[in-house]
């Protein structure tokens, strides 16, 4: 599993034992065939929090960064009123999570 798929398989785990709804969002392209599938910049984990609030985690690994078109996915999430996260690592999504608990 490359580092990023670990991220993603521990963000996951870990929505699944708080119980929060959340899946694996794939999303990409062939090239030369022209078969394109999901939204461009879409992130790695969607879901929805238990107060109702859309999910989205992008997750990285080292120094990964985010495209533009994942950028302007997590903006467009945010300025819709959900959460959006890059988690480097669990902690990442934890740490958001627990912000956003006590807000």
């Amino acid at each position: 599993m490359t580092p990023e798929g670990q991220v993603v398989r521990d963000c996951l785990d870990y929505l699944a034992i708080r119980q929060i709804m959340a899946w694996r969002n794939n999303s990409g392209s062939t090239h030369g065939g022209k078969v394109h599938f999901g939204r461009v910049g879409s992130s790695d984990i969607i879901g929805l929090l238990p107060s109702g609030r859309f999910l989205a985690v992008e997750c990285k690994a080292g120094r990964g960064k985010l495209t533009p078109e994942q950028a302007q996915f997590q903006a467009e999430i945010r300025n819709n009123g959900g959460l959006a996260i890059t988690a480097y690592r669990l902690g990442d999504l934890i740490d958001a999570l627990v912000l956003e608990a006590r807000a």
